[in-house]
């Protein structure tokens, strides 16, 4: 199965429609992703915090910003 991390914040309404385009996406395949907020983590806040939310699959960046569900389910088929 394939790794999915949600970077994210709190009180960040980007994120939280990020958070339910990737639940549409669950609905169609079958995946589990992880949260993480930026901001417990120093360098993750310096790398993501003007990207966020962030999609990162296999370690690999996929959508940020205004996350794209097609770029999503292409990268987890």
């Amino acid at each position: 199965m394939k790794k999915v991390i949600f970077y994210s914040k709190e009180n960040c309404p980007l994120c939280d429609k990020g958070l339910g385009v990737l639940k549409e996406v669950q609905k169609e395949i079958s995946f589990q992703y992880e949260v993480v907020d930026i901001y417990k983590d120093d360098a993750l806040l310096e790398l993501y915090q003007i990207m966020i939310p962030v999609v990162k699959i296999d370690e690999e960046i996929v959508s940020y910003g205004i996350l794209d569900k097609d770029v999503i389910r292409k990268r987890l088929l």
